[in-house]
């Protein structure tokens, strides 16, 4: 059994994790990463598109090319890494924690920090997830399985496909299969609008003549040893019209249908689950119900860009740097969802300083306002275009907008959505 001490351990090695880590070392704190799989850099390995790094690096990169900018910051740091790691246990022994961790490099691991940020991403949804009926034949995959299958080990899923779900990457995977070879037949979305950003739909569908069935669900797959064909039936006020279901032939179905954040470690350790985004309820340093184990990246919420997750990240490693250097955190006050705002990350906001907040629209809307509100009263309204379920709205409250003298440990803000003129 080998035995590591180190003030902070950072679960995950992918975008989230490495931008911790850099930043909890910049300032001067030991720090160690443990990865599951065999390289670092998380998901962001087999997304061979560009458009990463935008906002982080002012370049457009690939998603290789994204994480190999961060490895080389913490490789830079000379920061600890183990890799092909999985962690099985966590223990909180009140000053300290003790993780417990096997490889079949170093065999079991004990590790023994003050500090811990979980950072081990999501998980896709599959079909057992979405109660679709019909056969079991091999053809079925996530979308996520197929894009690792098709440029990483360089093998075809499929010549037809059909895709259910209009996720980003499914839309991502449906532009892939088409560059590839394969017929890309349809894309089937149960909502009446798209799951996935405008600027995937335009480039990944759009471009390629791809038809969206939105408000369509696929209600039967067809097939014995493979896939032969699947079902498509229209959906009216949430019922499915079976009397104009069609059939498309296919031999490959893949399914984008969705995350979940990874938190089965999370719960071992006794932390608290949000409901709402599947990940743990957290403060507004980002620290979850368990003192000293910190949660960022799409373990906490699912983001839709990596730069995003780069930038949370940098902020949970700065917090995690003042909880170990016994920094008094100033009250922190409670923060919920109003109307048509399905959840806000952080649940708690701090007088002090400014605080950002992330956000999802349960409406579609081309014109809204953001609106906060303390204890009732209105504090602040913004002008929203463009709102839309699938893509992210952040928005940072200056700590000078806050009315100090209006607030007390029964305070509460709740940020809503509403339309134009309500």
């Amino acid at each position: 059994m080998k035995k590591i001490n180190k003030e902070v351990l950072v679960i995950g090695g992918g975008s989230a994790g490495m931008a911790a880590a850099a930043q909890i070392s910049e300032k001067g704190h030991s720090v160690v990463i443990v990865e599951r799989e065999s390289t670092m850099g998380g998901i962001l390995n087999q997304c061979i598109h560009n458009g990463f790094g935008l906002q982080r690096f002012k370049e457009e990169l690939t998603g290789p090319e994204y994480a190999e900018k961060y490895i080389d910051i913490i490789n830079k740091l000379d920061i600890e890494q183990y890799t092909g790691t999985t962690v099985t246990d966590i223990e909180d022994k009140g000053d300290h924690k003790v993780v417990y961790a096997f490889s079949s490099k170093n065999g079991m691991l004990t590790i023994r920090v003050r500090a811990i940020v979980l950072a081990m991403g999501c998980r896709e949804r599959n079909r057992g997830n979405i109660g679709t009926a019909g056969s079991r034949p091999s053809g079925i995959y996530t979308a996520g399985l197929a894009q690792r299958l098709v440029n990483i080990d360089g093998l075809m899923p499929g010549s037809k496909c059909v895709i259910v779900g209009s996720g980003d990457i499914g839309l991502i995977m449906a532009r892939r299969m088409s560059w590839v070879g394969a017929k890309v037949s349809a894309v089937v979305e149960i909502q009446p609008y798209p799951a996935g950003l405008t600027r995937n739909i335009v480039q990944c569908l759009n471009d390629f003549n791809i038809p969206l069935y939105l408000s369509h669900v696929i209600s039967k797959i067809y097939g014995k040893d493979r896939v032969e064909a699947v079902d498509i039936t229209p959906l009216k006020n949430g019922m499915e019209m079976t009397e104009e279901t069609f059939r498309v032939e296919c031999d490959t179905l893949l399914l984008s249908v969705g995350l979940v954040p990874d938190n089965e470690v999370s719960q071992k350790a006794g932390v608290k689950i949000n409901k709402e985004t599947n990940g743990p309820v957290v403060d507004s340093r980002l620290m979850t119900s368990v003192d000293g184990i910190f949660a960022s990246g799409n373990v906490l919420h699912v983001h839709d860009l990596v730069d995003f997750v780069s930038e949370e990240s940098q902020r949970c490693g700065a917090y995690v740097c003042d909880y170990l250097d016994n920094r008094e955190e100033e009250s922190q006050y409670t923060v919920c969802s109003g109307s048509n705002i399905k959840y806000v990350i952080p649940n708690k906001f701090t007088a002090g300083r400014d605080n950002k907040f992330y956000m999802r629209s349960m409406i579609v809307k081309n014109h809204a306002h953001l609106v906060l509100t303390l204890d009732g009263k209105e504090i602040m309204r913004k002008k929203q275009t463009h709102i839309q379920p699938s893509e992210m709205i952040t928005y940072t409250l200056k700590k000078e907008d806050l009315p100090l003298e209006d607030l007390n440990g029964e305070s509460r803000l709740e940020i809503s959505l509403v339309g134009q003129g309500e």
